[in-house]
């Protein structure tokens, strides 16, 4: 996903006056931003940039679904509304068994270690924003045993 996709999605909610998807998708542009100004490249976003911020905007709106109180129906179906417009720009993840493939297939030599934390260390620098790391941490785990 690129930052100009984002941002042509947002002029189309805002004349649409569609203000949830709006809202959501400008809070995405947003965090784009302040992600991009922190890591120095303002003028040129990276699509692996924007993949991850939206994979970490996904997290933080869905653990406000699970904490949101059962009496705020409202306020709920508003957070599971954002979920749903965020989730569709959200990159494909690899599966546990596409993982597998692809730590046996380059990471061969650092899985013979047996150190999980060299492992995930060098595993994360290729694999972050292409799957969850939980998932990966469990496929480690398993392959080291």
């Amino acid at each position: 996903m690129n930052i100009e996709t984002l941002r042509a999605d947002m002029v189309a909610a805002m004349k649409a006056k569609d203000k949830p998807k709006k809202d959501a998708v400008s809070s995405l542009v947003a965090a784009v931003k302040k992600a991009a100004i922190d890591e120095g490249c303002r003028d040129n976003i990276p699509e692996e940039l924007v993949d991850r911020v939206i994979l970490k905007e996904i997290k933080t709106v869905q653990e406000q679904v699970d904490t949101c109180p059962d009496e705020r129906a409202e306020l709920k179906a508003e957070y599971r509304a954002r979920l749903e417009y965020i989730s569709a720009y959200a990159p494909k993840l690899l599966s546990a068994e596409e993982i597998r493939a692809v730590l046996s297939e380059k990471f061969a030599e650092v899985l013979s270690t047996k150190n999980k934390g060299l492992i995930m260390k060098t595993v994360m620098a290729e694999l972050k924003g292409k799957a969850d790391g939980k998932l990966i941490g469990s496929v480690v785990a398993e392959m080291i045993q």
